[in-house]
């Protein structure tokens, strides 16, 4: 199975956990120049940006530690440009959540993960 395929089923895994928590699912995979988000959610009045990790091994550490700051600098691009293409957002708080997916496709969600201003 190819990477792609890989991380695909990774969101999906993490789509249906945080659907099962009460998350609504604005899109996925939303781009523009510079950055990606992977699922953008509602926590009811709360904008939700999710990165997804996929990690069948721990070599390399463990899927939060890979979300490092350049990769966080990506995200925060991309909210901002999400946000800017999406004004009925603008007003609503925004959190960084990370959705790890493990070997086993066993998942663990952080939540506010890190803050914009890191």
């Amino acid at each position: 199975m190819n990477t792609q395929l890989r991380g695909a089923e990774a969101e999906a895994r993490a789509q249906r956990h945080l659907e099962q928590h009460g998350l609504k699912l604005v899109t996925r995979n939303w781009r523009c120049p510079g950055g990606e988000l992977d699922l953008v959610m509602r926590d009811k009045d709360t904008l939700v940006l999710v990165e997804v990790r996929k990690r069948s091994r721990s070599d390399y550490g463990d899927a939060f530690a890979s979300v490092h700051g350049r990769k966080r600098g990506r995200l925060v691009h991309a909210a901002k440009s999400f946000l800017a293409a999406h004004p009925q957002y603008s007003r609503s708080p925004v959190r960084f959540d990370v959705v790890a997916v493990d070997g086993s496709d066993a998942v663990e969600w952080l939540t506010a993960a890190f803050d914009a201003e890191e």
